[in-house]
């Protein structure tokens, strides 16, 4: 019996990091740290335009989307198959992106509120301290469920993923401006990296918000169409 619980402590930190590897902080922390005052504060105004009024440049936000999406594809596809680190594959992936993005713009808003879905739904279960190694499960089902709505109801998959990503900006620009400029830069990192409910909760008030907001908005408005 001793020499099995030997073997399974010893097994615990390979656990733990295998566990810690499936929500990704530590990439999140460095988007906080590595933003400037500029930038923290351009990433504000644009989230706020996409949080309050995304409902009117939903379009415009697919497109980028898909060209972002092509371009970083092009890149590692380029890095594994060529050794290299040019562009081309990226910019033949952006172009070739941004163009189908265009007859298939109800299919990519359907396609960004399902992901936003997943993304709310993998948070709710790791601020919950759920088991780690599962987060995939709560997020696919928050994918599903997201696509669903989305395809059903086309105006709420257009206000999810556009207050999602816009109250997404805005929490990270402010978490920088926090960290870098308030003195308070152990507080904000002990947060982030010890309160699991943290970043969900930062991530998903701000994105409810938003949705309340642009319903308001979208019943006002008789000439918006989809």
């Amino acid at each position: 019996m001793d020499f099995f619980a030997i073997l399974a402590q010893a097994d615990e930190p390979a656990n733990q990091a295998a566990e810690e590897a499936f929500v990704p902080v530590d990439f999140i922390w460095e988007q906080i740290t590595a933003l400037n005052l500029i930038e923290a504060l351009t990433f504000i105004c644009f989230g706020v335009v996409c949080l309050f009024y995304g409902w009117r440049i939903f379009k415009i936000l697919v497109t980028l989307s898909f060209g972002l999406a092509g371009l970083f594809a092009g890149i590692i596809v380029n890095e594994k198959l060529v050794g290299g680190n040019g562009m081309w594959l990226g910019i033949i992936g952006m172009v070739l992106m941004v163009v189908l993005s265009v007859p298939l713009l109800r299919w990519g808003v359907s396609a960004l509120g399902a992901v936003a879905g997943g993304i709310l739904a993998g948070g709710i279960w790791y601020a919950f301290n759920l088991p780690q190694q599962y987060v995939w499960a709560g997020a696919l089902a928050g994918l599903i469920a997201g696509g669903m709505i989305s395809f059903i109801v086309f105006k709420i998959a257009v206000m999810l993923f556009t207050s999602f990503g816009g109250g997404g900006l805005i929490v990270v620009a402010l978490l920088a401006i926090l960290y870098r400029y308030m003195d308070i830069d152990e507080q904000i990192q002990e947060l982030v990296f010890n309160r699991s409910w943290f970043l969900p909760a930062v991530l998903l008030v701000p994105t409810a918000v938003g949705i309340i907001v642009q319903n308001r908005f979208v019943k006002g408005t008789k000439d918006w169409s989809v």
